[in-house]
């Protein structure tokens, strides 16, 4: 069958992560469950830096502005998903897919980029003290934020005006449980070359540059602690950027696991399955990660919670 003209395909269909109909209530509840829980624990999250002074801080600004991202990226995906669930319907709009794919790469692209401006921030912290104040001023700091933003933004932008051109046939089935943009352009008709480049490039370019950005920034961070004669010191100065590195272990690591699966497994219903780790379960684990080991936020998250009670 030849392409069919863009404007003719209204719908595609998410087939989800089971067929099982005795599946779709547990399957509800476990994502309404999740879902819930990442609202709570990053608003929370957001709420204890903005209203304690003692977290006005560069660190903590840009953990509320990832705590924002996930909520974001969670919010992306899991909804519809919860609503195709309980109505027992797979379908989404042509618009609503491409909206998706769109603000999917946005949201994740400015996770990996946050994740680097922080750990920029924590060599700052830890190789210059004396003039971290200085250097991490809160210009500086909201310019990173904006830069980080601009280009997630134009990136993912850029994903949508390609997509906008391909054309679609009469299969138009996603074994997925969101419109993820590989799986997307697989559908197409038309020629996909240009768009499945442009997914290596920019995959590689935001994935892998702030990615080697995170490891030489803990390599200068590795180097610093060293130089600390004693034990208490080195784990006084670790500590300020464990949660920070447990974070970006999850992220990418799931990520990667992801990637690694869908080149080793030929089942596209595994491979959803697998995104469920970065896609839902890392945006609920973050706040966790950093209310959990870090005293400040735990303090700040009890006398938030006491004034809302």
């Amino acid at each position: 069958m030849g392409p069919q003209n863009l404007t003719h395909v209204s719908e595609f269909l998410l087939l989800g992560l089971s067929h099982d109909p005795d599946l779709q209530p547990l399957l509800f509840g476990l994502f309404l469950f999740i879902y819930l829980v990442t609202m709570l624990g990053n608003l929370l999250i957001i709420l204890a830096v903005s209203s304690d002074s003692h977290l006005h801080t560069p660190m903590y600004f840009f953990l509320s502005n990832l705590s924002l991202t996930d909520i974001s990226f969670s919010t992306t995906t899991v909804p519809k998903m919860l609503v195709n669930l309980q109505t027992h319907r797979k379908s989404i709009t042509y618009a609503g897919c491409l909206a998706q794919v769109t603000l999917f790469s946005l949201f994740a692209f400015l996770e990996s980029l946050l994740l680097t401006v922080m750990a920029y921030d924590r060599v700052v912290a830890i190789c210059h003290p004396l003039h971290y104040l200085v250097i991490m001023n809160s210009r500086t700091c909201g310019l990173l934020v904006l830069v980080s933003f601009s280009i997630s933004l134009l990136t993912s932008l850029l994903h949508y005006l390609m997509m906008a051109q391909l054309s679609f046939c009469a299969d138009v089935e996603i074994p997925h449980f969101f419109c993820e943009l590989p799986q997307l352009v697989k559908l197409a008709c038309s020629d996909t070359s240009i768009n499945n480049l442009l997914i290596y490039f920019i995959g590689t370019i935001l994935g892998g540059v702030p990615l080697l950005g995170i490891l030489y920034s803990y390599t200068l961070i590795i180097s610093s602690i060293l130089r600390v004669s004693s034990s208490d010191g080195k784990y006084k100065v670790f500590s300020t950027c464990g949660s920070h590195l447990a974070v970006v272990c999850l992220f990418y690591g799931t990520g990667l696991g992801v990637y690694l699966s869908s080149t080793v497994s030929s089942s596209p219903r595994k491979n959803a399955v697998a995104s469920v780790m970065y896609t839902v379960v890392t945006p609920m684990l973050n706040p966790f990660i950093y209310s959990l080991r870090n005293r400040d936020i735990k303090s700040a998250l009890w006398r938030t919670i006491i004034r809302i009670a």
